[in-house]
């Protein structure tokens, strides 16, 4: 491409979005969702893990020149990002620079120790082995500026140790080869780091001394995604309260600007309508927000409206897989709470019972709906398999203005609530 208005570039403090194209075509409908901020948020089009493009067979080069093309076809000139998202090796480090990404989100889940938080004193000090960094913050009380009073006592520091310490390692350590990557190719870069993927909330302290070191380690830190409170999960609305949930965004928000500043990023961000006000307003702006499977849900929606027997046929077809390939997501729907598509007459039901979620799950009110989170846990199943992915992708492919008007209704909600948390 030689057209300098595809080329993605570091978008800084920028309130950003993130779109997930799983699939290589929904950039349009993202386009025309992102116009309604008036150009208050800025979208990030490229944006995909290593483990989604091993499950739908794509390559990174594949993921950026979809965006990249969509965006000059519709002419678009505004400033736009790219995540290489959830990194965990230098190997995908590598390929994703080659492919010309230039946000980068370090995952260093494999090197935290879940179980840390429910260790008793006596184990936490049985497993503890000594940072270098532990002495910063042993027996100090810092208030930050706004904010929060936090309190390192011997316990919480040394019960970050164990949880984190080799977690800050690895992302120190991953951020020098990013730098090298981007250098060698005469790249900008930015870095996020994602430390929502725990069974307990981030707390405060955590939150200070991961973002504090990782800042003395010259990491190029933009944004970093803590474990918030309440249910981020699949599919489905925001579970928890609203209320709690922004005095610990506003906590959360005042440590990223005494440190940073950097923003917060909010993963899972895919359909967690009821929160994004609170969000955008204790963050100032200063957020990111990644979605990513519910373009393909929403694709799901343009099969159902187009090829009835296709639709229930993947239906079907996903509630034989979710046993398998929920394993790698948080999510509570079971196959018992959702009707097999042949109990169900109309069309138009079993789209509400799959596809619908924006009534079912009332901020608050917990877990009540399934069928999405099904179909959103066997995306990968879905389009590589012989006979529904070609067909999928035909369905997909000769009815494209149907997908992006789908995906402006869709996105232009999830947008319209954060630029109200703007104003």
């Amino acid at each position: 491409m030689t057209d300098s208005n595809s080329k993605a570039i570091n978008l800084g403090l920028a309130p950003s979005f993130g779109f997930g194209d799983r699939l290589g075509s929904a950039t349009p409908g993202h386009l025309a969702a992102l116009k309604r901020t008036g150009g208050h948020i800025r979208g990030i089009f490229a944006q995909q893990s290593i483990r989604e493009m091993a499950r739908t067979d794509r390559q990174p080069d594949q993921v950026m020149t979809a965006a990249s093309e969509a965006l000059v076809a519709a002419g678009f000139d505004e400033p736009w990002g790219s995540d290489a998202d959830h990194l965990k090796t230098p190997e995908d480090v590598e390929r994703m620079a080659e492919a010309k990404f230039t946000f980068f989100t370090i995952d260093p889940s494999d090197q935290v120790d879940q179980k840390a938080d429910n260790y008793s004193a006596e184990e936490v000090e049985a497993k503890y082995e000594a940072q270098p960094w532990v002495d910063q913050y042993l027996g100090k009380t810092i208030q930050v500026p706004g904010g929060p009073e936090i309190v390192f006592d011997e316990l919480t520091v040394k019960r970050a140790a164990v949880k984190y310490g080799k977690a800050i390692q690895h992302s120190v350590e991953l951020a020098a080869v990013i730098k090298a990557a981007a250098e060698k190719r005469s790249q900008d870069h930015e870095i996020e780091i994602s430390v929502d993927e725990t069974d307990q909330p981030t707390t405060l302290a955590e939150h200070y001394i991961i973002a504090d070191q990782l800042i003395q380690a010259k990491m190029n830190l933009v944004s970093l995604a803590p474990r918030f409170v309440g249910e981020m999960e699949k599919g489905v609305d925001y579970i928890g309260d609203l209320d709690v949930l922004e005095k610990s965004l506003a906590d959360h928000a005042a440590i990223a600007e005494h440190l940073g500043p950097y923003k917060l990023s909010l993963h899972s961000g895919s359909d967690k309508i009821s929160m994004y006000p609170a969000f955008a307003r204790a963050t100032k702006g200063r957020f990111h927000v990644k979605t990513a499977g519910t373009s393909y849900l929403e694709a799901l929606r343009v099969i159902a409206r187009h090829d009835e027997r296709l639709f229930r046929d993947i239906v079907t077809f996903s509630r034989d897989r979710y046993d398998t390939d929920k394993a790698t997501y948080h999510v509570h729907a079971t196959l018992d709470s959702a009707p097999p598509e042949d109990q169900v007459e109309s069309l138009e039901e079993l789209e509400r019972e799959y596809l619908e979620h924006w009534s079912e799950v009332p901020a608050g009110k917990g877990f009540t709906k399934a069928g999405r989170q099904i179909l959103h846990c066997t995306f990968g199943s879905v389009v590589t398999d012989p006979k529904l992915g070609p067909a999928f992708f035909a369905c997909l492919e000769a009815h494209p203005d149907t997908y992006t008007e789908i995906l402006d209704d869709h996105f232009g909600r999830h947008l319209e609530a954060l630029h109200a948390g703007l104003s």
